[in-house]
C-alpha cells in the first residue's frame, strides 16, 4: 500500500477499507446500508481507496486486490508501533536460542533488538534481517532460494529444503492480516509457503504485527489460529477475536509504549 494514500485516508474510508479486505468485494448498495452517506459520496472514497493500490473499482462496487507491498513503500509506517513490538518480542528469547526470522518491516524491529552477546543461532529468509544481524554481530545463516525484490525475502524450494533440516526454539514471523477463519495469512503464496514450514520446524510460533493487521484477510492463510503460541502487538483486537485467540492456546503481548 502506497503510504502516503493510506495517511490521507480519514476514519470511514479507513473503516471501508477493512471491510473490503476482510469480505473481497463489495457493492456500492452494501456501503449504503453501513455508512450513512450519499452514494457520490461512497464513490468518491471508493476512488480514494483505489489509490492505495490494495483496492479496485468495479462496476457498482470494489474489490480487494491485495498486491505485495513492496519493503520502501511500508518502511515507514507505524514505525514507533513496530519499534516497541520488535523489543518486546527480542525479549522472549534466551541464551543459546535457536531462531528464525522472515521478512518485514516488524520482524526487521526484532532482529533490532536481539541480545548480541547470548550466542544465538539465529536464520533467516530475508536479506534486509541478515544485513542487520551481521552489522550486530550475530552469527546468521540465510536459507537461500529465489529472491523477492519487493520485500528482499528468499521464497521457493531451495528455502524449504534449506529449512526441513533445521529445528528452532522460536521462530518470528509477520503477517498482512489476521482473523478468526483465515487464521495468520499474507498477501504472497511464496512467502506464506515458508512461514508454515517455519512453523512446524519450531517449538513455539510467534506473530509480530500491529493493531491494523487484526480483522484483514488476505489471500493466503499460512496458519489457523492455534497454530501460534504468541502473538506480540502495539494494541490488543476488538473483543471477539481477543476471545478466539484465547480459545485457541494464542497468548497476546501487548508492547508498553514507555518501554
Amino acid at each position: 500500500m502506497k503510504p502516503e494514500a493510506h495517511r490521507q485516508l480519514n476514519s470511514r474510508q479507513s473503516q471501508m477499507l477493512n471491510l473490503i479486505s476482510r469480505e473481497g468485494e463489495v457493492r456500492i448498495a452494501e456501503l449504503r446500508e453501513s455508512f450513512p452517506v450519499t452514494e457520490m459520496t461512497i464513490r468518491r472514497d471508493l476512488e480514494k481507496l483505489e489509490e492505495t493500490g490494495v483496492v479496485k473499482r468495479t462496476f457498482g462496487g470494489a474489490i480487494f486486490v491485495g498486491q505485495d507491498v513492496a519493503l520502501k513503500e511500508r518502511t515507514g509506517i507505524l514505525t514507533d508501533e513496530k519499534i516497541r513490538i520488535g523489543r518486546k518480542a527480542a525479549s522472549l528469547v534466551h541464551p543459546g536460542d535457536s531462531l528464525f526470522l522472515d521478512g518485514g518491516t516488524t520482524t526487521l524491529q526484532v532482529a533490532r533488538y536481539l541480545p548480541s552477546d547470548q550466542k544465538l543461532t539465529v536464520v533467516t529468509n530475508a536479506l534486509n534481517v541478515a544485513q542487520e544481524l551481521t552489522a550486530r554481530g550475530i552469527p546468521t545463516t540465510i536459507t537461500g532460494g529465489t529472491l523477492l525484490e519487493s520485500t528482499l525475502s528468499l521464497v521457493g524450494p531451495i528455502a524449504v529444503q534449506n529449512l526441513s533440516g533445521m529445528a528452532f526454539d522460536l521462530v518470528f514471523l509477520g503477517a498482512t492480516g489476521i482473523d478468526a477463519e483465515h487464521g495468520f495469512s499474507n498477501s504472497n503464496f511464496y512467502e506464506a509457503e515458508i512461514k508454515s514450514f517455519a512453523i512446524r520446524q519450531a517449538a513455539e510460533a510467534v506473530v509480530v504485527l500491529d493493531h491494523t493487521k487484526f480483522g484483514a484477510r488476505a489471500l493466503a492463510s499460512f496458519s489457523p489460529l492455534k497454530g501460534v503460541g504468541r502473538i506480540v502487538t502495539d494494541e490488543l483486537p476488538e473483543e471477539t477475536l481477543f476471545q478466539t485467540c484465547k480459545e485457541n492456546g494464542v497468548q497476546i503481548e501487548v508492547a508498553d509504549r514507555h518501554q
